[in-house]
């Protein structure tokens, strides 16, 4: 069995997968996983990944790295890789799910409709889409839209983490069913998710959940939920701040 499969499930079936303690793991053994229970603290290997400096070339590494990727048959249909777009030294992360259609056209996480939506929902809290860092579960887009297969998400997991590790935002917002339910390792409904903080990988990140814009353009009455959720993530934001502020300071990123 592929080992990055093995490890996934041996994980769901709560299973310790033993390490050698001196570097002597294969780099498919090296992959964190997401414990499968949902708690408030999301387990995601045993040191927070931290790939070196945020530069210029850290990212160029990595770009080129998912650009030459071919772990899973979705590099056989993709148009190119959708690697990330916005401020790498962003407060606030958005963590999406797999590029659509569009996204695969353009080669950027949320364009068409649905990102013309997630603009509108920045720009209510103040922000625009430069200022923050948008990211997907997945950087190939599945044909047929159809979601992420757990396989699929776990080979693309690496590079979002070490994205994460780059940027290192104040805040996680997973956004839609696919993304939560792949951060935070659970089968767990958005509508049970959302309105609560978790923390996510070794370094606490914090993070909440809300709903895709997508799915807003299906459900519009969903809309005033999601205000409530992006009320939450700017008053988090401004806490941090002005915890930074009353520390001496804003902190250097």
């Amino acid at each position: 069995m592929d080992p990055l499969l093995r490890r996934h499930y041996l994980h769901a079936l709560g299973v310790q997968v033993w390490r050698p303690r001196f570097g002597a793991e294969t780099a498919a053994d090296a992959v964190p996983v997401c414990d499968p229970g949902l708690s408030q603290t999301v387990p995601s290997g045993a040191e927070p990944i931290h790939p070196g400096p945020n530069t210029d070339l850290a990212w160029e590494t990595l770009a080129a790295e998912v650009t030459g990727c071919r772990a899973c048959g979705l590099c056989q249909t993709r148009t190119q890789t959708v690697f990330g777009v916005g401020n790498r030294q962003a407060d606030l992360m958005l963590i999406g799910e797999a590029p659509g259609v569009d996204e695969d056209r353009a080669g950027e996480p949320f364009v068409g409709r649905a990102g013309q939506l997630l603009n509108l929902m920045l720009a209510a809290i103040g922000l625009s889409r430069e200022q923050v860092y948008i990211a997907n579960i997945l950087k190939c887009h599945p044909p047929g839209n159809r979601d992420p297969s757990p396989e699929e998400a776990l080979r693309c997991e690496p590079f979002l983490r070490r994205q994460i590790a780059l940027v290192r935002p104040k805040l996680l917002l997973a956004v839609g069913r696919v993304a939560a339910q792949t951060l935070l390792g659970t089968g767990t409904a958005v509508g049970r998710l959302r309105g609560q903080w978790f923390e996510f990988g070794a370094d606490k990140t914090p993070l909440t959940v809300t709903y895709h814009p997508a799915y807003l353009l299906r459900s519009p009455d969903q809309k005033a939920v999601v205000w409530q959720d992006l009320q939450r993530v700017a008053r988090r934001l401004r806490d941090l701040d002005n915890s930074a502020a009353g520390a001496g300071g804003v902190l250097e990123r």
